[in-house]
């Protein structure tokens, strides 16, 4: 996947802002990396294009332990946003990032997030395990 593309899918998103595909992009990626640990950070990393891996560099191995509230403020702030536009911003880019990573790796991601992130995300199918029958 090269960067054009990356950011032409956030943009095509419904809800998303094309004007502020990139913006968005970087700051849900920036915000994202912090939620995350350094070393989920870096397996991102080696999926995304080069121009976006600076997004999710991240020295410190732990994650910051905040919500879906705080991290959309955080978008917001980064891209120069309005709520709205953060909140459907960020899916958009959530939903790019489903599309265009490996489903292992996406769910790893998911994994690390509060479930109230699911309102962005949906649950990560690694959440989910078969039942067997007559279990």
């Amino acid at each position: 996947m090269n960067y054009t593309e990356f950011i032409q899918s956030v943009a095509a998103k419904p809800l998303a802002a094309p004007a502020q595909a990139e913006p968005i992009t970087r700051a849900t990626l920036v915000t994202l990396a912090e939620r995350i640990t350094g070393g989920q950070a870096r397996d991102l990393a080696t999926q995304l294009p080069e121009e976006l891996r600076s997004c999710v560099d991240k020295p410190d191995e732990h994650p910051e332990p905040f919500g879906l509230t705080e991290f959309l403020e955080r978008v917001q702030n980064r891209a120069a946003v309005g709520r709205q536009e953060a909140t459907d911003g960020a899916r958009a880019v959530l939903d790019t990032l489903r599309e265009k990573i490996s489903a292992k790796e996406y769910g790893d991601v998911v994994d690390q997030l509060p479930q109230e992130f699911w309102q962005l995300t949906g649950p990560s199918v690694n959440r989910f395990e078969t039942r067997r029958v007559g279990t």
